[in-house]
């Protein structure tokens, strides 16, 4: 005897009816987070140096800014994704958890839009 109900069973939804695709998107993130660190530190231990003009130019250089980019973006989204999961399993307050949710969100997509728009400056030039 199964204690679902018939449209779950319809459905094939579980008790939490949509943890698997958060799940996933952590995993996925990760994935693409190993890839672009290791792009981002083995372009890093290339450089001669670390002086301004050198990293400037780097950063400038069309492939390197949408790699930035892309890093930049999984990072805060992945980011998003965990600290969500720390909200809903350790903050009791249904008022407070929706609060906390929406404050981290609008302060994960804020760090998103600086981390990415500080890449475009760089690579566009100063008057961007």
């Amino acid at each position: 005897m199964s204690l679902r109900s018939p449209m779950s069973r319809v459905l094939g939804l579980g008790t939490a009816k949509g943890g698997s695709h958060h799940w996933w998107m952590q995993r996925v993130t990760s994935i693409a987070l190993l890839i672009l660190t290791l792009w981002f530190v083995a372009s890093l231990l290339s450089f001669p140096s670390y002086d301004y003009p050198l990293v400037t130019g780097w950063i400038g250089k069309p492939f390197n800014a949408v790699m930035l980019s892309l890093l930049i973006a999984t990072a805060t989204y992945h980011s998003q994704l965990g600290v969500q999961v720390v909200v809903e399993d350790y903050v009791v307050d249904k008022f407070l958890k929706i609060l906390v949710m929406i404050l981290l969100s609008f302060v994960h997509a804020a760090l998103a839009a600086l981390g990415i728009f500080a890449v475009l400056r760089i690579a566009f030039g100063a008057a961007a």
